[in-house]
């Protein structure tokens, strides 16, 4: 191949590349770029008056003193609900990639059928099935699990059961796309070596599966973080997270300090995505 024949085939790769980096540039990057900017404006501003860059890093520290048990609590119910996904996740994906048989595919897709509904939708039905007078707290009122009294809606738990459920489904797809790569001779490789099947699973599957489980717990973990609609609808006052709260200061029409909380975020999910994924090992995912 001649050098100009390679040059026009490097040409033609950067022209395939400009639709994508004009889209990345026009909806990631300008608004990140934006939202960065408005960080650092003067809280003393309004809609009205408008408002001006002036370097306010005040704005971090303000919002985080203001907001931290908010920040916090949002990170507590995204690892938990992530935690219990992967209870949740690990079982299922694991039958469906090598108990299933014929039925694979069936099972595959009730775990996507969810997302044929609305996300408001699925989260306002656990309105009804977390409601006091429903079947789930008399069963447990029953077993003497729940006081006469007690109640699950608008409480921790039915906030992150409502994460947990809408989310499950980006846990246990990577999960089965890894598992579903392994070669069961692997497994039974183990078995012909006399390992116990628990030995086996430690040894062999596990550490197989473990790009589909950081892969998992990344897309759990950094929307559940984020989310404001089970928090609104499942929770109270006393159980809102950093999304409610910046929901509310956007709507109020205070930029500065809503954007310094939506950078801080970031910031955070970035920080505590990374030492993760360097923990298990797995740098090649990021």
């Amino acid at each position: 191949m001649s050098d100009t024949e390679e040059r026009r085939g490097g040409l033609v790769g950067y022209v395939l590349l400009l639709p994508a980096g004009a889209w990345l540039t026009l909806f990631f990057v300008v608004p990140l770029v934006t939202l960065v900017s408005t960080s650092f404006y003067d809280p003393a501003g309004s809609l009205e008056l408008g408002y001006r860059v002036t370097g306010q890093v005040t704005n971090y520290a303000s919002v985080l003193s203001d907001y931290s048990e908010q920040f916090l609590r949002s990170l507590g119910y995204a690892a938990t609900a992530t935690l219990v996904c992967v209870l949740l996740g690990y079982p299922l994906a694991y039958a469906i990639a090598f108990k299933a048989g014929r039925w694979r595919n069936l099972m595959l897709v009730a775990v996507i059928a969810p997302f044929f509904t609305s996300f408001l939708i699925r989260t306002l039905s656990w309105q009804l099935i977390l409601a006091d007078q429903g079947w789930v707290v008399d069963t447990l009122q029953f077993l003497h699990l729940l006081g006469e009294d007690g109640r699950l809606l608008a409480t921790p738990v039915a906030v992150v059961t409502g994460i947990t459920y809408n989310f499950l489904p980006f846990m246990v797809l990577p999960l089965y796309a890894s598992l579903e790569k392994i070669d069961p001779r692997l497994i039974e490789a183990g078995s012909d070596l006399y390992a116990s099947p628990f030995t086996t699973f430690r040894t062999v599957t596990l550490p197989l599966s473990l790009p589909g489980l950081v892969a998992g717990t990344l897309l759990t973990f950094i929307p559940a973080a984020g989310d404001y609609i089970n928090a609104q609808l499942l929770g109270n006052t006393r159980t809102q997270m950093i999304g409610n709260v910046i929901q509310k200061l956007f709507d109020g029409g205070s930029y500065p300090e809503a954007a310094a909380l939506s950078v801080t975020l970031m910031a955070v999910i970035v920080v505590l995505v990374l030492a993760y994924v360097r923990r298990a090992g797995t740098e090649d995912l990021v």
